[in-house]
């Protein structure tokens, strides 16, 4: 295999039973005596992967008291930034990968006319990734526009198993009108494949799974996959088994290593569905039977599918919305007392300090699930590199401080180099009145989507220099 230049190609899956396994990236898929980065296929997976995450009503740092306490941003820009103390302590370790933008504004989501006053909550995750104001309807006749997860996907995503894949926590199944004159599907997707096409997005881990991996088949190939409660790597063996033969050392290794973290996921899905199964009583009793009752359980499972997918070249961009705006859950893992703080009325802090406390420690909370993901990504080697190196996840939110419905001072970062196209250990703070659609038009760019202009950006903006502190403005 080695020395006459046959390889495996990048695209080799194993099938059986409806089951469809693609691969991780295995030594014995570079032809001998060629550079990764100069084959095909090398050249194909240097475009980053994508994860853009968001949640809901802002955060705690963007209100005046939290501004000034730097409860989310730091106070200073550049590498010299402290984040030990805010909401952003659980990135310390990542630094070096870690890039903080704040103050950037989201006019799209502001109310442009007397009847749009009020409704924030239920435009705002419509216009996070497209910086589009979207139509004011309960109707059928939605329109919005493309969120940049697509545009990406559209440009770069054509070839790949899976374009793009879109999954949330929270319930997103509201058909009709909201509230304020918008249609609920505003506030159930922050993908839009076009201005009328939101993309649903995916709650449950199992159907996760399913598309991943391939797991259809006939009507009694699935019934006998249920009884028999087994693995789908059990209708893989003679595959894995043969391929094995043909590797070596540290691709059988690698191979093992996948296929034990495939079944590990798998494993966790049916305890999920057992326990839920069991008639105990649940927290969370309108969610589909794979879904977790647990918030930190649930993300971990799906940010571990995002990883199995980015290591198995299946897709390279993902959508996550971890909330749902006017949201009342409570988050136990907050700690103290946010752990019984509901999400909505805590963010209608008033600005008194105990209860922004109490905010941002849910802030905090919902923050620290990110390291899973990009510690994950950085444990996983690809050729030239880890996983994280070659990916950009970003966090934000459409809405900066919740108790007044305003978009200022957005709470945003991202980690990972982009495919060292970002350097990281770096924090911005843009001038006033920056949008945020300046920072989507940077990143479109380092994705390998050249564009002058997207929605109302008004310059790219260099995300690695060295960072300029402005005037603090005030909350709107």
């Amino acid at each position: 295999m080695f020395l006459t230049q046959k390889k495996l190609s990048r695209r080799t899956v194993l099938k059986g039973m409806g089951v469809t396994m693609a691969l991780p990236f295995l030594d014995a898929m570079v032809p001998a005596g060629k550079a990764w980065a100069k084959t095909p296929a090398g050249q194909a997976m240097s475009q980053p992967r994508l994860v853009a995450m968001e949640m809901v009503h802002g955060c705690a740092g963007s209100a005046h008291l939290g501004w000034n306490e730097n409860m989310w941003s730091p106070a200073k820009a550049g590498s010299d930034f402290d984040i030990t103390q805010s909401s952003l302590k659980s990135l310390q370790p990542l630094r070096d990968y870690l890039t903080i933008v704040s103050n950037t504004r989201n006019h799209a989501a502001e109310a442009w006319s007397a009847p749009e006053v009020g409704g924030d909550h239920f435009r705002s995750s419509a216009t996070y990734l497209t910086q589009a104001h979207p139509k004011q309807t309960e109707g059928s006749d939605i329109h919005d526009g493309v969120s940049i997860d697509q545009i990406y996907a559209q440009v770069h995503g054509k070839s790949l198993a899976i374009p793009s894949m879109q999954l949330c926590i929270e319930p997103v199944d509201q058909g009709g009108g909201c509230a304020y004159g918008y249609a609920c599907v505003y506030m159930d997707t922050i993908s839009w494949a076009s201005p009328t096409e939101p993309l649903p997005m995916i709650r449950d881990p199992r159907a996760v799974f399913n598309q991943l991996f391939g797991l259809g088949g006939t009507p009694q190939d699935r019934a006998q996959r249920r009884q028999a409660n087994a693995s789908i790597l059990d209708w893989l063996t003679s595959q894995v088994s043969d391929l094995k033969r043909d590797l070596g050392p540290q691709d059988r290794v690698k191979l093992t290593n996948y296929l034990d973290d495939v079944r590990e996921i798998e494993r966790r899905i049916q305890n999920v569905e057992a326990r839920n199964k069991s008639g105990a009583m649940r927290d969370l009793p309108e969610a589909p039977i794979g879904v977790p009752d647990s918030f930190h359980e649930h993300v971990h499972l799906m940010m571990d599918l995002i990883a199995a997918a980015f290591q198995s070249d299946l897709t390279r961009t993902f959508t996550f919305k971890l909330g749902r705006d006017a949201s009342g859950r409570v988050y136990p893992g907050a700690g103290g007392k946010a752990a019984t703080a509901a999400f909505h009325p805590t963010s209608h802090h008033q600005e008194k300090e105990d209860r922004l406390r109490i905010f941002q420690a849910i802030n905090t909370y919902h923050v620290s699930m990110v390291p899973y993901l990009a510690n994950k990504l950085k444990s996983i080697q690809e050729a030239d590199g880890n996983l994280l190196e070659k990916s950009l996840l970003i966090y934000g939110s459409p809405m900066g401080d919740s108790n007044l419905h305003n978009h200022v001072r957005l709470p945003l970062f991202m980690v990972g180099h982009a495919a060292g196209q970002l350097k990281g250990n770096n924090h911005i703070i843009a001038p006033d009145n920056t949008p945020m659609a300046n920072v989507w038009l940077t990143v479109l760019n380092m994705l390998g989507v050249q564009k002058d202009k997207f929605q109302n950006s008004t310059n790219a903006m260099d995300l690695n220099s060295a960072g300029v502190i402005t005037t603090t403005s005030t909350a709107a």
